[in-house]
């Protein structure tokens, strides 16, 4: 089994999660990286993606993330992984409905070109409603 170490996700408005895990896989910037206990130190920039938490006891804990950092300390095998996101939203927390509509007015801005930030309300509104599929 493998060994545990914290882990915090949180936001400017509110811890999000903490607890023990086993690994943490979330999307930087450059790519996709699994965090184990006794990782090296490194500090990402996260993109607009997924987050995936497995606990202490098995359990899956899945969130949307938009932008932020993931900070790994590691001395030995203890670890502890803080994830500072400018927004992040637990999987039971997503209305569904909700992120429908921004997928779908995001869309729509971008045909008409209204907005610069569709792409990236498109890409937010996607993570949320590909943890919720």
């Amino acid at each position: 089994m493998a060994t545990p170490f914290d882990v915090f996700l949180v936001s400017p408005e509110r811890e999000i999660w903490s607890g023990r895990a086993t690994i943490v896989v979330a999307r930087g910037t450059e790519g996709e990286v699994g965090i184990l206990a006794g990782h090296t130190p490194m500090l990402i920039e996260l993109g607009i993606s997924p987050l995936f938490i497995t606990t202490e006891a098995g359990e899956r804990v899945a969130a949307a993330v938009d932008g932020g950092f993931l900070h790994v300390v590691s001395e030995g095998l203890e670890t502890r992984v803080d994830i500072l996101a400018e927004f992040a939203e637990l999987e039971q927390e997503i209305d569904v409905e909700e992120a429908r509509r921004d997928a779908e007015e995001a869309e729509r801005d971008l045909r008409e070109r209204v907005d610069s930030g569709a792409a990236a309300r498109l890409a937010r509104a996607r993570v949320r409603l590909g943890l919720r599929a």
